[in-house]
């Protein structure tokens, strides 16, 4: 019984030492064999290694030997001319010497964070603090990306780390800047539309004045072919006036006055006319029409009434030819009586 026991403790301390003497290293990681304390080797190849048994004598420990990526996020960085901005960044690196990284950091990846963030950050103030504020938002970017990992590398150096990239994720304005920012381009963009409208206003000011000009030449031209047409018809107007009075003066005579009574007294005129009865206006009107006198006695003879002409503006309508009874039919004779007065005759 006592022998299995024996067996029993002799195999578990044979496993333990096995087990404590064998440490396995994947192609993730790279480990740091120490003896009491003191590096011995480094094994950064994958594979099956052996040590002393138990962490007394020897010790391994695991160093990461992926790529690793550290995150800065929502810093603000003051440019050149005193404007900030939130920028939020990262960078990846290596452990390239883990000798280098345990005595400066203790192998752990804690303290190699903090390290770097400090660092980080110290290289981005630098690079954003040389620049104007519009290079973090143009094409200056990735030149600002490789002078910050170039700056933070060789202090990452001291760490047994490798800085393989520096990414700049986002670059905003802060509230205040942005507002800043948004007054300044909105009085641009006024100033912009207040120049494009007074240019406008200027054009159309130009176009119009040449229109106005236009427009008068158009008028005076239109007023002087319209004068000279004018004139043209009144001349023609006067013409057939002169060959028409000329044909028949009495009965030219006895049209325009016609044409007077019906523009004088015509319907819907409303004119009150006091006039005496042997004015010259009435020379054409008696009271029962034209006497005619035959010795003693007086005949009245009936005057046919003249009908309407219709004549349109600018037109002259050939008068209608009024066939009128002879002043021998009417009257044979016409003898002055003491104290009469003189009698009108109608001519054809």
């Amino acid at each position: 019984m006592n022998r299995w026991i024996i067996f029993g403790v002799l195999a578990i301390v044979a496993l333990y030492v096995v087990l404590s003497s064998v440490f396995i290293v994947n192609q993730r990681e790279q480990a740091i064999v120490t003896r009491f304390g003191e590096i011995t080797r480094i094994h950064t190849k994958p594979g099956i290694y052996f040590k002393v048994p138990t962490t007394i004598v020897e010790d391994v420990q695991i160093i990461e030997n992926r790529l690793l990526r550290y995150d800065l996020e929502d810093i603000t960085l003051q440019v050149s001319g005193g404007k900030f901005y939130n920028v939020d960044a990262f960078l990846t690196y290596r452990i390239t010497d883990p000798a280098a990284f345990r005595r400066s950091a203790l192998g752990s990846l804690q303290l190699a964070d903090q390290r770097i963030a400090t660092r980080f950050e110290a290289a981005l103030r630098n690079v954003y603090g040389l620049r104007e504020f519009q290079a973090a938002l143009s094409e200056q970017r990735t030149e600002m990306m490789r002078e910050a990992r170039d700056l933070v590398r060789p202090e990452m150096a001291e760490l047994g780390i490798d800085v393989v990239d520096v990414r700049v994720l986002r670059t905003d304005l802060t509230e205040q800047v942005s507002a800043q920012t948004y007054d300044r381009m909105r009085a641009e963009r006024l100033a912009e539309a207040a120049l494009l409208r007074a240019r406008g206003q200027e054009q159309a000011q130009t176009l119009r004045a040449i229109a106005d000009r236009q427009a008068v030449e158009i008028v005076a031209a239109a007023n002087r072919d319209a004068e000279i047409l004018r004139g043209e018809g009144d001349a023609q107007r006067n013409s057939i006036y002169a060959n028409a009075y000329n044909v028949d003066r009495d009965f030219f005579a006895f049209y325009r006055s016609m044409e007077a009574y019906r523009t004088a007294l015509g319907e819907g005129t409303g004119t009150t006319m006091v006039l005496s009865p042997d004015s010259e206006f009435f020379s054409f009107f008696g009271s029962e029409g034209l006497p005619a006198i035959t010795g003693d006695e007086v005949t009245p003879v009936e005057v046919p009434a003249v009908p309407e002409l219709h004549q349109q503006p600018g037109e002259l309508n050939e008068p209608d030819l009024i066939e009128l009874p002879s002043l021998e039919d009417a009257t044979p004779a016409i003898t002055e009586t003491p104290g009469a007065a003189d009698a009108t005759t109608v001519g054809q």
